[in-house]
């Protein structure tokens, strides 16, 4: 099968790529980069129809990054990125006279917002926040692309860990140097996957055409916050016990910061209904093996 991907140069999108070939697959890269197959800008121009004439599959990683000091004009390229950026990519993809079967579309669970104590899954209602507004609008956009016959599987990806980028990485530094702790009180619930089960879980959607709609990209046992920091602080034979206080991840990630310490407790209902199985369910066999 020909896969199509945005958001290729990226940490995930490298090892999809990567895991892609290792089955079979061809896959043809589209985005800014220049080593990419196809040029395209998401926010400015529609996808070029070319890049999936053929496809089999199209997965859309591409989006401007969330974890960044957030300011009004962050907060505009996050949005557009994705809600325009995804607009653009649905309209290319129905302009190509051979569309691809499957569209797997990565979404977010800032979707749920705040869930405090409650385990939520895909039948929950989206939050009210900025995040949720964006991934809202992600979604929808990705939904159009069933208008015209293509199954659409919207992946909503918790915390990735994985050692190359993401979450995981930025916390290592400080880790690493027995500096790492909670994140203010570290009772809030914290969603995550590990890079290869969430990889796994992208061809899983590609491959099975029972796979649609709203899919939590989460392990099955989430953890709170101080949990997941005695077993990073374990995998580094590190101590982990300086706690971060809220006002200074507000300082650092302005409005980002006190997202950082909300409780995210997201359960992937629809993929284990699908069956699909989770290599690493648990938070210190991951972290074993990212950090081996």
């Amino acid at each position: 099968m020909i896969v199509a991907i945005t958001g290729a140069s990226g940490f995930i999108g490298k090892r999809l790529i990567g895991r892609l070939s290792a089955a079979g697959h061809s896959v043809r890269t589209i985005g800014r980069s220049k080593t990419a197959n196809f040029s395209w800008d998401a926010r400015d121009a529609e996808a070029p129809a070319a890049a999936f004439e053929g496809a089999g599959a199209v997965i859309h990683l591409a989006g401007e990054p969330i974890s960044q000091r957030w300011n009004a004009e962050v907060k505009r390229r996050i949005f557009d990125s994705r809600v325009a950026g995804t607009r653009n990519l649905v309209a290319g993809i129905t302009r190509a006279s051979a569309r691809p079967e499957v569209l797997v579309s990565a979404s977010a669970i800032g979707y749920y917002g705040d869930t405090g104590e409650t385990a939520v899954d895909e039948s929950a209602p989206p939050a009210n926040d900025f995040l949720a507004s964006v991934t809202r609008g992600w979604e929808e956009e990705a939904e159009r692309a069933a208008a015209s016959g293509v199954r659409v599987a919207r992946l909503r990806i918790g915390i990735v860990m994985g050692r190359e980028g993401g979450a995981l990485a930025q916390m290592l530094p400080p880790f690493r140097l027995g500096a790492g702790g909670p994140l203010g009180s570290g009772r809030q619930w914290m969603s995550w996957i590990h890079v290869d089960d969430l990889v796994e879980l992208m061809l899983f959607a590609i491959t099975n055409a029972g796979v649609s709609g709203a899919v939590n990209a989460t392990s099955p046992n989430p953890v709170r916050n101080a949990e997941f920091t005695r077993a990073l602080g374990a995998a580094l034979r590190r101590p982990a016990i300086l706690p971060v206080p809220e006002f200074l991840l507000r300082l650092r990630f302005g409005e980002l910061g006190p997202h950082l310490v909300e409780s995210s407790r997201v359960v992937p209902a629809a993929a284990l209904r699908a069956g699909f199985t989770f290599r690493y369910s648990e938070i210190e066999a991951a972290l074993r093996n990212l950090l081996a």
